[in-house]
């Protein structure tokens, strides 16, 4: 096993400058919403390098690359990306993602990060793109890279992209995870929120404050990993307190997540109990851990039920009423797969993630993300969340939503890569539609006529600090990506 540190992780890799482009990367921080540096260090780079940008009012830029000798007739081809990046740690790892680089770690021929996201989604689609800017073997006509912004918790920068911003017809998307592996349709989304005002009670005196966490689990993308059966946090804490129902508690508090689209991996509670009852709610607690190593051995086999007393005594808890409510709506939201695709084999069409609870200002909310590659299924699953919300008392908020991007099998941009993807490789690549949300769907929508695909190297763990990218893939994937480009000047 092999594990290096800093720059050191990146030396000896090919291509040398997509790799130089994705550590410049992860050196400047650039959370969701918080671009600015990363857009900064771009504009810079552009500068530097004296090439043509522009920037529209939300943030996103456009670069607009000549073409190679020979070539300036070929049609303009549109690379297009996200700068920003989710921004999940593990609970023990010390890390400010507004101010710390990323450090990264080279692994069995993998580069991961150390206990955070990597930033490979879309870090590495990113920087393909910029690498082609000063790459003088590949042969293209124009290329215009568009660099969006809130790709991961909005898609805000897709959504708000002015009319006329690009002028490319054909549009490589660089946001994809599986090598050999073309994407051509995915899923829209909605997130809906059920908001809740606590209701409170004086904390009884003489009980003892306790803590009960969970984690361990693997969390993932809410999109592409929602099918694999792994344990949700938020679920699992709302069952472990249905386990003390014959002890006396009350609860003082009750958070989980920390982002719409991915499967929670940790959440708490803040609980008073008599201390008399400690050994036994602890041994109900043990004994609960060890039914659910079993029943999620094969997808998620490392959940940890932490209990121990707290040093802080709260000095207000819920009324049984309130507790009993928030307790009920937790199990009964839905989570996870809804409806397989009936046209794609394999294909989740139709899903729903109880990603958030968040405990403040005397206001507990619930988040939610619902997703289908069918519009109207997407408004149902949506309707039954928020139904959920309302029967238990609180209110219910929708976002707006997003549009899924519907496939194409007759697109010349697809069949063009498919013949170049079969002739570097000896080997012909998967067509899929994803359930995830790509910004190609709202591209699409703004842009009608655009003729587009999805593609990338192989990245696991998305969205959760067990991200990596295979190495050898990102190599095929910048050799893949030159392909296109050539075969589309060539045309």
């Amino acid at each position: 096993m092999e594990i290096e540190m800093s720059e050191q992780v990146i030396r000896g890799l090919e291509p040398k400058i997509l790799w130089q482009r994705f550590y410049e990367i992860t050196r400047v921080p650039r959370p969701s919403k918080k671009e600015w540096k990363i857009l900064e260090h771009i504009i810079n780079l552009c500068k530097q390098l004296n090439v043509s940008f522009k920037q529209d009012k939300v943030g996103n830029i456009l670069i607009s690359i000549p073409a190679a000798k020979g070539y300036e007739k070929s049609q303009t081809v549109v690379l297009q990306g996200h700068v920003d990046m989710v921004c999940e740690k593990n609970k023990a790892t010390q890390h400010d993602f507004n101010n710390d680089p990323i450090k990264m770690k080279r692994e069995d021929g993998w580069i991961t990060a150390d206990g955070t996201t990597l930033g490979s989604d879309n870090g590495i689609g990113v920087a393909a793109a910029l690498a082609v800017i000063t790459d003088k073997e590949i042969v293209h006509g124009p290329v215009e890279i568009l660099l969006t912004i809130d790709e991961e918790t909005g898609l805000t920068g897709a959504d708000n992209l002015e009319q006329g911003f690009i002028s490319g017809k054909i549009l490589l998307n660089l946001d994809s995870e599986e090598d050999g592996t073309f994407y051509i349709g995915c899923a829209g989304g909605i997130d809906t929120s059920g908001i809740f005002q606590v209701e409170f009670k004086e904390s009884p005196s003489g009980k003892q404050a306790v803590e009960l966490m969970i984690t361990g689990l693997k969390g993932g993308h809410s999109g592409s990993e929602i099918n694999t059966g792994r344990a949700n946090a938020i679920k699992l804490l709302a069952r472990s307190l249905r386990e003390l129902d014959g002890i006396n508690f009350d609860l003082a508090s009750i958070s989980g997540g920390s982002k719409r689209n991915a499967i929670p991996r940790e959440a708490e509670a803040v609980l008073l109990i008599n201390i008399s009852n400690f050994n036994k709610v602890e041994s109900i607690i043990k004994e609960f851990e060890q039914k659910l190593n079993v029943e999620y051995k094969a997808s998620d086999g490392g959940v940890k039920i932490e209990f121990k007393k707290s040093s802080a005594f709260p000095k207000k808890v819920f009324t049984d009423s309130f507790k009993e409510k928030i307790l009920s709506t937790l199990l009964a939201v839905p989570h996870g797969v809804i409806e397989m695709s009936q046209d794609i084999e394999g294909l989740v069409e139709t899903s729903t993630n109880l990603a958030t609870v968040v405990f403040e200002n005397n206001t507990l909310t619930v988040g939610t993300s619902q997703r289908s590659s069918i519009e109207s299924a997407k408004k149902y699953i949506a309707q039954s969340v928020a139904s959920v919300f309302s029967l238990a008392g609180g209110r219910y908020e929708h976002t707006d939503g997003y549009p899924g991007w519907k496939p194409n099998m007759d697109s010349e941009i697809l069949e063009l890569s498919e013949r170049v993807y079969t002739k570097l490789f000896k080997e012909k690549p998967e067509v899929k539609a994803i359930h995830a949300g790509l910004e190609c769907g709202i591209l699409g929508d703004r842009n009608p006529g655009l003729d587009m695909i999805s593609f990338g190297p192989t990245i696991t763990g998305a969205h959760s600090p067990d991200e990596r990218v295979e190495i050898k893939t990102v190599e095929k994937f910048y050799e893949l990506l030159k392909g296109i480009l050539r075969e589309i000047a060539g045309a």
